[in-house]
């Protein structure tokens, strides 16, 4: 699997996938230009908390759910961790990950139900690691993961409708409004 680079910064620099850009996994700062609205909704809607829940796998395969705090900072979502953690060295293992917003108390999220989805890409660089530390000052020492995303949801209520905005790369953001009533998706 290649994957796009960034200076450190967060501007995007090369990058794989499909010619049109379907598929290809970027930083923040790419869905920030991409749908600057909907990136506000979401980056606000992880701001609420300070835990989320992430995802990965285990080496049989099967998922594994931890507790993460996520960190939007230099146009990248950064993902740290202590040394020898069970989800860092999952992530070695296989990049794969989802990170799912804390949904706070009761029954109805404000700002709705939020995930991002994509590969996390171990930060090794000392520059790097140092500039993140003297900004965020983690227990050290910490492994440091850039998330590259594939893809960004967001599910909320507007009454009577469930909606579902969705967004991946080289494609634009996707709307599916409906009710317990409907035989049929409404796609916008």
């Amino acid at each position: 699997m290649t994957s796009e680079k960034t200076d450190g910064e967060g501007s995007a620099a090369g990058g794989a996938g499909s010619g049109d850009g379907v598929g290809k996994a970027v930083g923040w700062a790419a869905v920030e230009e991409a749908v600057p609205e909907f990136a506000e909704r979401v980056r606000k809607r992880f701001g609420a908390y300070q835990h989320h829940v992430l995802a990965t796998l285990r080496k049989d395969g099967a998922p594994r759910l931890t507790g993460l705090e996520a960190d939007f900072r230099y146009g990248e979502l950064w993902l740290g961790m202590m040394v020898g953690s069970r989800k860092a060295l999952d992530l070695r293992r296989d990049p794969r990950f989802s990170l799912h917003a804390n949904p706070g108390p009761g029954t109805d999220p404000a700002g709705g139900d939020v995930r991002v989805s994509g590969r996390a890409v171990e930060v090794t660089d000392a520059e790097v690691v140092a500039r993140y530390a003297a900004a965020v000052r983690p227990p050290e020492p910490f492994h440091l993961f850039r998330a590259e995303l594939t893809e960004v949801v967001r599910t909320y209520v507007e009454d009577p409708c469930l909606v579902l905005e969705s967004w991946v790369p080289g494609r634009p953001l996707r709307t599916i409004r409906r009710t317990s009533d409907d035989a049929a998706l409404q796609v916008e």
